[in-house]
């Protein structure tokens, strides 16, 4: 199975262990982060939403127009937009890039950040409009022909586009969630389903959960899985770990300032992702070969917030373990956002691409050698 490596397009040189230096958008740096990913191996990036960030559909045209391969994953909250104009937006990004987009559809999981748009749905109620949105996006970016719609959240008449993506069918569908609901709606709608990094035990769960809505959809295939991660390799164990304790200790100091709670809760969060990372959390520090949660303790389980700590080797057979389990997106992205892409990059990446490339050549010649019996027989 071929895989995939998603990086952050961030557009600023902000993290959780460091205060941005200038403006919430800097192209310098924006150009310079996505270059890095580009020169260095990944094949996306991630355009992440925040109510206060950058608009992401914007950022990531200027990003198409400083790279030549890098794909774009723009992630979309449905709330901000009509689908007809989103769908618009995106066919074009996507001409604009030449074909390298994917949408990222985030349904909103804290209350409070939907309520700074404007949004007042119920979780449950947003899941069932994403859904809708997705088919309705989907729908204005394959027919030639004026449609209409009237379902719960949207309603319209005679709607056809004169832009259509350069991707065919259409852009990739990306989701996420760690909900029974959130596993219906991306079970039903998604290209590629995301996952935040638990253990592995706990990951396999959730792939069964996406696979078993997916056929409880109709659907024939199912989503590829992606699973992130947040790096953090040094030559040796003993400097990873350093390095990890290091960087806990630099996050600590912005939590204790105040700097990352308007982002995130950092208790009680009210989506399901989130308080499974806690769980795991609760749990102990370390799981199986490489996996670290005080970063997410410490966050409340902010998004992707789990660590993977050890030598470039010991991070990507961690990776590995999960590609096993059929994850085939590895989505990764460190705390000092441009040097850790080029390390993660340069030192890891290619380790798992080789040992990715041995395991499918056997699996092909097994398979080959499975036929020719049958074939002899």
């Amino acid at each position: 199975m071929p895989v995939e490596f998603l990086g952050i397009a961030a557009t600023h040189d902000g993290s959780e262990v460091t205060p941005r230096s200038g403006a919430s958008f800097d192209k310098d740096y924006t150009r310079k982060l996505a270059r890095a990913h580009e020169d260095y191996g990944w094949d996306r990036v991630l355009f992440a939403y925040g109510s206060g960030s950058p608009d992401p559909s914007p950022a990531a045209a200027y990003v198409a127009a400083h790279t030549d391969t890098l794909q774009l994953l723009v992630a979309h909250r449905p709330n901000v937009s009509y689908p007809t104009f989103a769908a618009k937006t995106f066919a074009t990004l996507d001409r604009i890039s030449d074909g390298r987009l994917a949408v990222h559809f985030i349904t909103g999981g804290n209350d409070h950040e939907q309520r700074r748009e404007g949004d007042t749905l119920s979780k449950d109620e947003r899941y069932a409009r994403t859904r809708e949105y997705i088919q309705i996006v989907k729908r204005a970016w394959t027919s030639r022909q004026p449609f209409d719609h009237e379902g719960t959240h949207y309603r319209f008449w005679d709607f056809v586009s004169d832009t259509f993506p350069v991707r065919q069918p259409h852009p990739q569908v990306s989701f996420g969630g760690s909900s029974p609901a959130a596993y219906a709606a991306g079970g039903a709608e998604a290209d590629i389903y995301c996952l935040w990094g638990e253990p592995l035990a706990q990951t396999a769960e959730q792939i069964a959960s996406v696979k078993a809505a997916a056929a409880a959809a109709g659907r024939t295939d199912a989503p590829r899985i992606q699973v992130a991660f947040r790096p953090i390799i040094a030559p040796t164990e003993e400097l990873a770990w350093e390095k990890a304790h290091h960087t806990l200790a630099r996050i600590k100091a912005r939590t204790a300032g105040g700097a990352l709670s308007r982002r995130h809760p950092l208790t009680d969060p009210q989506n399901a992702g989130s308080q499974r990372l806690l769980a795991v959390a609760a749990r102990g520090e370390r799981h199986d070969r490489a996996l670290w949660t005080p970063t997410a303790a410490e966050t409340g389980g902010a998004g992707n917030s789990t660590a993977l700590v050890g030598t470039p080797e010991t991070v990507a057979q961690a990776l590995l373990d999960y590609y096993d389990l059929g994850v085939t997106i590895l989505s990764a992205r460190g705390y000092d956002l441009l040097d850790d892409a080029v390390d993660f990059g340069r030192h890891v990446i290619p380790l798992v691409r080789e040992e990715v490339a041995k395991r499918d050549a056997e699996r092909a010649g097994k398979a080959a050698e499975e036929t020719a019996q049958r074939t002899a027989s």
